[in-house]
């Protein structure tokens, strides 16, 4: 499946491989401030998938230190991706781990299936009062008509990475004054093309994108 981004240049500066920058994950990475730009749209495709899917532990899920991802191959695309923008390309890549890389600096996700990027997107992240953590979590719970219970508000196609309120999912909101309470914020079509691709228990590595000497 092939889902178009829109091809505007959003830094000047050429971007540094992606997959260069995912091979040197530090186990410790700094804190990046949070800044978003505004959003742009995207065109959309809904997959079908279970509404919740959930594996709750006995004790509260700790991140590990962040790991490294063997990278094969990457999307074309050679632009930083302003907000709101996505590319997804799955076709003939066979089934193969899942991974999901969040780079918090480069504000993208990434989503590798045996180390084959087939999707990236644009994100928001948590504000300097509540940032998104660092470290790797396996997926905890999926819900795709999620309702946050702590601030009322829709989570759509939620992937949860911690029992306190952390997650990746679709938001309605993708400005340069936006942020999140610690969440992942997605564009809601990639959101929904994520959700069925992976499962409770694949993993996600959120990094500061920002290499330590």
């Amino acid at each position: 499946m092939k889902m178009p981004f829109t091809r505007r240049t959003w830094i000047p500066a050429k971007l540094l491989s992606f997959a260069a920058a995912v091979l040197i994950l530090q186990a410790a990475p700094s804190a990046v401030p949070a800044q978003q730009p505004t959003a742009a749209a995207s065109s959309s495709t809904s997959a079908s998938a279970p509404v919740r899917i959930s594996a709750r532990p006995a004790h509260p899920a700790r991140p590990a230190p962040v790991t490294q991802v063997q990278v094969v191959s990457e999307l074309a695309i050679d632009h930083w991706l302003r907000p709101g923008e996505f590319a997804w390309n799955d076709e003939g890549v066979p089934p193969g781990e899942t991974t999901i890389v969040v780079n918090i600096r480069a504000r993208v996700l990434s989503v590798y299936r045996g180390g084959i990027e087939i999707g990236r997107s644009s994100i928001i992240y948590g504000a300097d009062n509540k940032p998104t953590p660092h470290g790797t979590f396996p997926i905890l719970e999926k819900d795709a008509d999620h309702v946050s219970n702590l601030y009322d508000a829709p989570m759509p196609h939620m992937l949860r990475l911690t029992w306190d309120g952390v997650a990746i999912h679709g938001s309605p909101e993708l400005g340069d004054t936006v942020a999140t309470r610690g969440c992942v914020g997605l564009p809601r079509e990639f959101a929904a093309l994520l959700f069925p691709t992976v499962d409770v228990g694949d993993r996600v590595i959120i990094w500061s994108g920002q290499p330590t000497a």
